[in-house]
């Protein structure tokens, strides 16, 4: 059995370990709340900007010239291809203390990889990745998956250039041909006790499901849908990307608030556990001083 003195210094070391837990759960909850606002402020404009792109898209699909044998770059982003090789933009977040926030979004990743392979008929070595954040592309490097590109440290709120970087990787390897197909992982924030790995695909660009079942309406467009399509295309695909990344900041937060919560809970209950075994100990220790003074007093007589 553990000594008083040892038992003390248990104590001692737990409670300075609930500190550091109390204190990053502090800050994970103010945090947690800026981070629900921006996802809940951003969503209804993510939502009507792949409503409308949807409507541009088919508008100016019916006003294309078929004699027009090399559409320009953006409507390239347009055209489906035989998949031969895909590609996975995997958003996790730079830091750890998140419980199984990130384990969970890779599982989820790893599972939608054979579900891709089964679908198109490729293999492992046809798959190639964008690593945004620290933990997935630290996970990509220990397997050795082909990695093409990595984006970490862009805070809690990224910057429009970090994204259109990300853009820019994501559609040039889409143009020259080197992936047919782009998706995104992510995990999506439900509330603060829930965030759900989920999947978004950024390229080509498909109507958003339901965007069919629209009520039709004439709009006028000026200059034109075409201009205004091919100005806002480069937008929607930014807002893919911005979206999960302030759904994967709120998540981060949600979790770790969860996570510390749970943390500072069981040490208070572990400093109740050990003051009560080292109370026993103490009682103990001082029982048989008293009948080690008694027995010696016995001794003298």
């Amino acid at each position: 059995m553990a000594t008083a003195r040892e038992i003390k210094r248990r104590i001692r070391s737990v409670r300075n370990v609930s500190q550091i837990t109390r204190a990053l759960q502090m800050v994970a909850s103010t945090k947690m709340r800026r981070a629900q606002e921006r996802v809940q402020q951003s969503r209804p404009y993510a939502d009507e900007l792949r409503v409308l792109l949807a409507r541009l898209a088919k508008v100016s699909a019916e006003a294309d010239d078929p004699r027009d044998d090399e559409p320009d770059a953006d409507k390239r982003l347009l055209q489906a291809r035989q998949v031969k090789c895909v590609g996975i933009a995997l958003v996790t977040p730079d830091r750890g203390l998140s419980g199984s926030l990130t384990p969970n979004t890779i599982r989820y990743m790893l599972g939608l990889m054979n579900d891709l392979q089964k679908e198109y008929g490729v293999t492992r070595e046809d798959f190639r990745f964008i690593a945004v954040g620290k933990r997935g592309r630290d996970f990509i490097l220990r397997t050795h998956l082909p990695l093409l590109a990595e984006f970490t440290s862009l805070g809690d709120v990224p910057s429009a250039g970090n994204i259109r970087a990300i853009a820019r990787a994501i559609s040039d390897a889409f143009i020259d041909q080197s992936v047919d197909e782009w998706t995104l992982v992510y995990p999506k924030y439900i509330n603060p006790a829930t965030q759900r790995p989920s999947h978004v695909k950024l390229l080509p660009v498909t109507a958003p499901e339901g965007a069919a079942d629209e009520k039709q309406t004439d709009y006028f467009y000026e200059p034109s849908p075409a201009a205004i399509f091919s100005a806002l295309l480069p937008r929607y695909l930014e807002t893919l990307i911005l979206q999960p990344a302030l759904e994967t900041v709120a998540s981060f937060y949600s979790a770790q608030y969860v996570a510390m919560k749970n943390a500072t809970d069981n040490a208070k209950d572990l400093i109740d556990t050990l003051t009560l075994t080292y109370n026993k100990a103490r009682q103990a220790a001082i029982t048989n001083q008293i009948l080690e003074v008694v027995a010696g007093s016995g001794d003298n007589e």
